[in-house]
């Protein structure tokens, strides 16, 4: 372990005596917020003060085995018993520094979040839409497979049974961790349902995915900068959403961000579904505009952040997908499609946590 690291965890370990001492004061108890804030830290930093005083043990028995193995010259028997232990200690080593580093990587406050998914039809007409309509079936399986809940907010379907738009807001655990790389343009490569002679065509849809913002994090809205609209939902949702003026849309003048919700009968549940999207909305763009200050670390994994990069291709001739950011293809586009993304997944969080991993010990 390098002194710079050990130096950090036992500056941790003097930080854990100031929390254990404010979690005794009763006063914290006053206030819920603070103190739910301090025992989060405080358990955070229990855990890794445990793990470096199992390192500094493990630590204590390789020199003691180098010790044993020093004074058996005389006697085979101790000597190999030295010897395995120094073996076992040094794995043991290993793994405690591997997982005390990855235990030390920052985490982003956001993942344990729901998130909102919006998928866009971008260039190629009706190829894109129905690319699009493609996209969500596979979200949607991989939804299932993850159990987390979906609900459509809003939707815009195509003329050939695709989607211009659709968004969604999906409920679960460490759902916007899993999702946030998903962030970008997706292209495709295939022969066109619409494609008489059998040529390839390239087309692309766009996804965005947004933390769900609590209370505690909401931006304050001026009523003044809202315009708020109310309209005839369509599409899916019954014949009862479209007697009633129940679809509510919200523009925020100030940036022209739009957020718009038709899948309830209320239009009173309505307005508020679409001001969190709003919410989560005007959030992502700060969000992006902060990423955009901070170069070295956009670079490393996921480009500039720009929503028209083009992270994925999705070659059906070849049955290839290709993740542009990590450099990653897998020949099982067919699986895939049908909702496998959980080796793509692991993928991008393992390239994350390598980065950070690698700023970590740049830092130290």
């Amino acid at each position: 372990m390098k002194d710079s690291l050990r130096l950090q965890l036992q500056r941790l370990a003097m930080r854990l005596a100031e929390l254990d001492a404010h979690l005794a004061d009763p006063r914290l108890g006053q206030d819920i917020k603070r103190y739910r804030t301090v025992a989060r830290e405080q358990a955070e930093a229990a855990d890794l003060v445990q793990r470096l005083h199992r390192y500094e043990r493990r630590e204590a028995d390789l020199a003691a085995a180098r010790v044993m193995l020093s004074e058996s010259a005389s006697d085979p028997e101790i000597a190999e018993m030295a010897r395995e232990e120094i073996a076992a200690a040094q794995a043991d080593l290993a793994r405690e520094l591997a997982e005390l580093q990855a235990a030390l990587l920052p985490r982003d406050p956001d993942d344990a979040r729901n998130a909102f998914v919006e998928i866009r039809a971008g260039a190629g007409g009706d190829e894109s839409a129905l690319f699009a309509g493609d996209l969500l079936r596979m979200y949607l399986r991989f939804f299932e497979r993850c159990g987390w809940r979906t609900e459509v907010l809003s939707e815009s379907a195509s003329d050939l049974g695709g989607y211009k738009e659709v968004v969604l807001r999906v409920e679960g655990r460490e759902v916007y961790g899993a999702l946030k790389f998903e962030s970008g343009g997706h292209r495709v490569q295939r022969v066109p349902a619409t494609e008489s002679q059998g040529r390839i065509h390239t087309s692309a849809a766009t996804v965005v995915v947004m933390p769900e913002p609590d209370e505690a994090t909401e931006i304050t809205l001026n009523p003044a900068d809202l315009r708020i609209d109310t309209f005839r939902a369509s599409g899916a949702g019954g014949q009862h959403i479209n007697k009633t003026d129940s679809a509510i849309r919200i523009t925020h003048l100030p940036t022209g961000l739009v957020a718009e919700c038709q899948d309830d009968r209320s239009q009173h549940r309505n307005k508020a579904k679409a001001m969190a999207v709003l919410q989560a909305r005007l959030r992502d763009k700060e969000r992006a505009q902060r990423d955009a200050t901070e170069a070295a670390t956009r670079k490393s994994l996921v480009g500039s952040g720009d929503r028209s990069d083009r992270i994925r291709t999705y070659n059906f001739p070849q049955g290839r997908f290709t993740d542009h950011r990590i450099n990653l293809t897998l020949y099982k586009l067919g699986a895939i499609m049908e909702g496998d993304l959980g080796d793509v997944v692991q993928a991008m969080q393992a390239a994350q946590a390598q980065d950070q991993l690698a700023a970590l010990e740049g830092a130290t």
